[in-house]
């Protein structure tokens, strides 16, 4: 026991993982979405083939075309001969100049070269002349609208046939190199490998003539500017010689500023020299001057003269003599009359000399007076000197400088030309064909295999779309399941589809033949009417359904029959607008019945009839009232149906549709259940359960749907629905006739 709970509990555990969390509404969607594809599975299947023999057809009388391609390398960082980029003024970036090859190669420039090239109007898929047969084309030319050329040009060809040929040229970069796929297709493999490397040829050849006019126009420009700038040296040197004439200047080179400053240095240590020499003859000559009364012998000047000195030491010489001559000699005496004649005449000298002193230290001050201004004005003149020969040489520099740069430039031009003229010819190449096209063996276009194969799946998604969409725009009753998830009702049994012939005899198929399936549906429509209401004396069950034509009196006769076998039952049509029960169960025209009863114009026992063979009792409508409905809302019909409740166990009441009129809202309330029959794979949904909801809003107590004319064989294939019955009923569970009268 534990075990085999534990394997249910596991089992279910690995149910709900493979559910993949999906709710029971999204299951049962999908679901419906595949009942809805295996049930026109073959239709779907048949689409898919007519969709694809038919692009099967298309694709094989479409002419294929063939696509060759040819591999170019663009080089790119290769040093060239000649280097024109530093005269345009710098070179492109790598991945730049990648890209723009890349767009020359789909130019019209080289388009224009192949076509020209190759004449491809010449080929018939590129003849623009000739008429356009198709039906558009001849309706165009019937129209009007169509223009023909009157006369075709070489010129006029070649506009014509670019556009095509631009549209079948394909060129493709290679990710991550510097390879260039360049692909053409065409009708003819030759042409599409010739055209292929006609356009790889004629790109490169572009370049090469793009290149060599480049240089052309570079050199004659070379050669225009070489001229200029020889014009521009020639007038600066003429500029510089005439300047060195006119300012007599045979050649500076910095030797006349080096004397210049060599002779200012000169005056400047004179001068200094020379200021020195005055400020000391200054201070004498003023020393002198403070002398008043000629006795120079205070000046330190007049003082350290040598000839001074030596007049002193005279002066004194014989001023010592004459002080001993004095001790020896009187005033007369010769000798001290030599004497003193000796000292005057060192005094009268030593004073002479002084002033001669004097006298030099005033002519020494003036000539060094004299002298410095004139060391003064030869410094100012010199510093004059040098700021003209400064501006001179300044003047000379920018002179020398220009016909310098006019020089260097001119040789720079000069030599540029020279190589631009001896290179011109040489040129390399921007790109070479590493892999030349060849014819290719298959085409490229139409794919058969792969068109035919998507034609097929489109076309069996197209089929399930509009299986779905059927389905979705089919609001109609399928089966069992589909019923009881619109309608949140149980469906109390399903009748099977009979057919036009044995519809006829179906009112008392439930005895004419038991084992149908039809007998077998209505058993189980007996066993859910039983199982309610288990403690009612008497059950009155109104059977109903929308609109005309679903099989409601039917079911409510095979009902009834299947409920006489075991209780008192009691067939009442209260269909008083078209009854069908008298005229299906053979009951004389003329019978009375509920309107009479009800009217209190009959007897009961003349109202109630029998059936041959069944112990079914069955009240036809009798004679139709002119008003039904005021006839089943009076209290003569309550008192009626609690009478029928005291002589019989089940009363089956058929009612009229509940869309047309409103006797079963008015019937249901005093049923004890109400059993609403729909009609499977006809009767719209939204309108059944419009039906039921007004009966329940009326106070009917609806038991359950009886689903009828359901083909289960179709509902079992397409829908899913489960029918245990065989073709013969019980066959189906294995019994036979014999089985069931043994039973």
């Amino acid at each position: 026991m534990n075990q085999h709970t534990q394997s249910v509990s596991e089992s279910e555990q690995g149910f709900t993982a493979l559910g993949g969390g999906l709710s029971e509404e999204s299951k049962l969607e999908l679901l419906e979405y595949w009942r809805s594809i295996t049930k026109r599975k073959w239709a779907i299947l048949a689409l898919g083939l007519v969709v694809a023999v038919l692009a099967g057809a298309i694709v094989f009388s479409i002419t294929p075309e063939y696509r060759a391609t040819t591999t170019v390398l663009i080089e790119q960082g290769k040093r060239k001969v000649l280097s024109i980029e530093d005269v345009y003024g710098g070179a492109s970036q790598e991945k730049e100049h990648y890209q723009t090859q890349v767009e020359i190669l789909k130019s019209r420039e080289v388009a224009t070269r192949v076509v020209r090239g190759l004449r491809l109007w010449e080929y018939p898929e590129f003849d623009v002349r000739k008429p356009d047969d198709s039906v558009i084309g001849k309706l165009k030319t019937a129209l009007g609208i169509q223009k023909t050329e009157a006369t075709w040009t070489e010129d006029k060809l070649v506009d014509a046939v670019v556009a095509a040929f631009s549209a079948k040229l394909s060129v493709e970069p290679v990710r991550l190199s510097q390879l260039v796929k360049v692909s053409f297709t065409a009708e003819d493999k030759k042409l599409a490998a010739l055209v292929a490397n006609t356009v790889a040829d004629s790109y490169i050849s572009a370049d090469r003539e793009a290149k060599f006019k480049m240089t052309q126009q570079a050199n004659n420009w070379l050669q225009e500017r070489t001229q200029s700038l020889r014009d521009k040296l020639v007038s600066s040197e003429q500029a510089l010689q005439a300047y060195r004439e006119k300012a007599g200047i045979v050649s500076l080179s910095g030797s006349a500023q080096t004397m210049i400053g060599q002779q200012i240095g000169e005056v400047t240590q004179r001068l200094v020299e020379a200021k020195a020499r005055r400020a000391e003859a200054e201070s004498a000559y003023e020393q002198m001057k403070s002398v008043k009364d000629g006795d120079y012998s205070s000046v330190p000047a007049v003082v350290r003269n040598q000839a001074v000195g030596e007049a002193r030491k005279a002066e004194a010489a014989a001023s010592q003599k004459v002080a001993e001559l004095q001790q020896r000699y009187g005033a007369e005496h010769p000798r001290m009359v030599q004497a003193m004649s000796e000292q005057k005449a060192a005094k009268d000298n030593l004073l002479r000399q002084m002033q001669s002193v004097a006298a030099s230290l005033t002519r020494e001050y003036e000539s060094a007076k004299a002298t410095e201004r004139a060391l003064e004005g030869a410094l100012n003149s010199a510093r004059g000197s040098v700021q003209n020969v400064n501006r001179q040489e300044f003047q000379l520099g920018v002179l020398e400088r220009e016909v310098q740069t006019n020089k260097q430039l001119y040789e720079m031009f000069m030599n540029r030309a020279k190589e631009t003229h001896e290179s011109g010819d040489l040129q390399s190449a921007v790109a070479r064909v590493v892999d030349a096209a060849v014819a290719p063996m298959l085409p490229v276009k139409p794919k058969k295999g792969q068109v035919i194969a998507i034609a097929l799946v489109l076309g069996l998604f197209a089929g399930v779309l509009i299986s779905l969409l059927l389905d979705k725009l089919d609001n109609t009753v399928k089966g069992i399941e589909d019923a009881e998830r619109r309608f949140q009702l149980p469906v109390l049994s399903a009748l099977p589809e009979l057919g036009v012939q044995a519809g006829k005899n179906a009112m008392t198929m439930f005895i004419d033949k038991p084992e149908s399936h039809l007998a077998e549906a209505v058993r189980t429509a007996r066993t859910g009417v039983l199982l309610s209401n288990l403690d009612a004396a008497c059950r009155v069950l109104v059977v109903t359904s929308s609109v005309p034509g679903e099989g409601k009196t039917t079911v409510a006769s095979n009902l009834a029959l299947a409920h006489a076998q075991t209780k008192r039952t009691l067939l009442i049509d209260a269909d008083m607008r078209r009854p069908q029960v008298a005229r299906r169960l053979a009951l004389p025209p003329a019978a009375r019945g509920l309107s009479a009863l009800v009217a209190g114009t009959a007897r009961l026992e003349e109202c109630i009839h029998s059936i041959k063979g069944t112990s079914l009792a069955v009240m036809p409508v009798g004679e139709i009232p002119p008003n039904p409905v005021e006839l089943l809302l009076s209290q003569r019909f309550r008192e009626t149906l609690e009478v029928l409740a005291k002589h019989y166990e089940v009363i089956v009441i058929d009612s009229p549709p509940v869309e047309l009129v409103s006797d079963a809202m008015v019937i249901a309330p005093l049923a004890t259940s109400v059993v609403y029959v729909v009609r499977a794979m006809e009767t719209p949904y939204p309108l059944a359960r419009k039906g039921l909801i007004r009966l329940q809003r009326a106070g009917g107590k609806v038991l359950g749907v009886v689903l009828n004319h359901l083909d289960f064989k179709k509902a079992q294939t397409y829908y899913g629905e489960y029918s245990g019955y065989g073709k013969d009923g019980y066959e189906g569970y294995g019994y036979s006739q014999k089985t069931k009268s043994a039973a």
